[in-house]
């Protein structure tokens, strides 16, 4: 088994190897895979193998500099659609218990407890105090 080990260490040397834009196409993959089952076409499979295959190319290329500049511009597409996912999350899970505000000065998220009426608020990010309403 060790054997094995070394063999695959020594032929991924210099190669790019995995990072989120490899999970974000093997994401895909299953996605197309999901949507494939559910409506078959040859599209979803010639879109499944793309995206495997871009993936599988990127993880053993040796071109490191170019693979860093995708993965750059993927993660500055997908950081602001995570937090807005992560978010919408949260907002679900303690609807019964908070509500979410934005501050009037620096436009910051702010979660504040359920308690109907007029309330004086600190942001946190900019220290500035502004009234908010909370409706049930």
């Amino acid at each position: 088994m060790n054997s094995f080990r070394y063999k695959l260490a020594t032929f991924m040397h210099g190669r790019y190897g995995i990072d989120q834009l490899y999970y974000g196409l093997l994401v895909t993959y299953v996605i197309f895979i999901i949507l494939n089952i559910i409506f078959p076409s040859f599209i979803w499979g010639i879109l499944m193998t793309a995206s495997l295959v871009y993936a599988l190319f990127r993880m053993f290329s040796k071109n490191i500099a170019a693979r860093q500049r995708e993965n750059r511009v993927f993660l500055k597409l997908w950081n602001p659609l995570k937090t807005e996912l992560v978010l919408c999350k949260d907002r679900c899970k303690d609807f019964r218990t908070a509500r979410y505000r934005h501050c009037k000065h620096c436009r910051a998220i702010i979660k504040l407890p359920k308690k109907r009426g007029k309330h004086t608020v600190i942001c946190p990010c900019c220290k500035e105090r502004f009234s908010v309403r909370i409706i049930l």
